[in-house]
């Protein structure tokens, strides 16, 4: 579980609240079914006119990937990558069809197997850098839909508000003229009421505002920047992979790949 996102969501809205009850509001005066249906309604609803059904189905699945950490061994996976070199520039590159079992990562054991099985260096490189970009665009796929529900929350925040007070303002204008002549007709309680609506309305460009810069926007963001940090991983391999392929030696081979990982990751020696 990655409890930075959990923290940033509950300090968000901790801190919205401290600011409405310091301001002298109540917080029950944010709470409004009608606009949480307008806004997170209509917003779902404008990303399936956008995307097919499967993906927004899938929705929850690429909302999972946000709240879970997972870490990424660059040192780890370079280390393993030179053990493979060095025992493919012993025993050659068929020597390594015994350890695909033992392989955990699907992308590298896939990739070892293209190498044993494709004698052409330029088309294995194609080939390995097909199957990221193929991955990279569905990344790409959960992160848009993250982020086109981040630019849809604000604008059905304001529909809703425009509605409410297409409302407010007919139910005001609209007594009798009976009414207007009556001694009990209190124009005062007339403007209370269509203040009190007026701000009953402005909710849902409240919802629509919070849902998209602390709920829909962080997390495409999270989204975009763990799945940086999963290529770079994945350029790791493929770079790895074609230096096993051309038997490149183990220590050129190494100091090849530390070049991808950030200075301060590096280990010393």
């Amino acid at each position: 579980m990655d409890f930075g996102t959990l923290f940033g969501l509950f300090a968000g809205v901790g801190i919205i609240a401290i600011g409405v009850v310091r301001g002298g509001g109540d917080l029950y005066w944010f709470f409004s079914l009608n606009s949480v249906l307008i806004v997170f309604g209509g917003t779902l609803a404008a990303a399936m006119v956008n995307y097919p059904l499967k993906n927004i189905l899938g929705l929850f699945g690429i909302l999972k990937n946000a709240f879970s950490s997972e870490e990424y061994d660059y040192q780890g996976v370079i280390g393993e990558l030179v053990e493979k070199g060095e025992k493919a520039r012993k025993n050659g590159v068929l020597s390594l069809e015994a350890d695909l079992p033992l392989i955990e990562s699907t992308f590298l054991r896939n990739g070892i197997e293209l190498a044993i099985n494709e004698r052409d260096s330029a088309r294995l490189r194609n080939y390995l850098n097909l199957e990221m970009s193929n991955i990279h665009n569905r990344h790409k796929m959960g992160q848009e839909i993250f982020f086109y529900l981040g630019a849809y929350a604000p604008a059905f925040g304001m529909l809703g508000t425009v509605m409410g007070l297409i409302i407010m303002m007919n139910n005001f204008s609209g007594g009798s003229a009976a009414d207007l002549n009556s001694i009990d007709f209190d124009v005062a309680k007339k403007f209370s009421q269509l203040l009190g609506g007026m701000g009953l309305a402005l909710i849902t460009t409240f919802y629509g505002v919070l849902l998209a810069n602390l709920v829909f926007l962080p997390i495409g963001g999270k989204l975009t920047r763990k799945s940086q940090e999963e290529m770079m991983l994945k350029s790791i391999v493929v770079e790895g992979i074609i230096s096993i392929h051309s038997k490149e030696h183990p220590i050129l081979m190494r100091e090849k790949l530390m070049t991808f990982v950030p200075q301060s990751a590096r280990l010393e020696n």
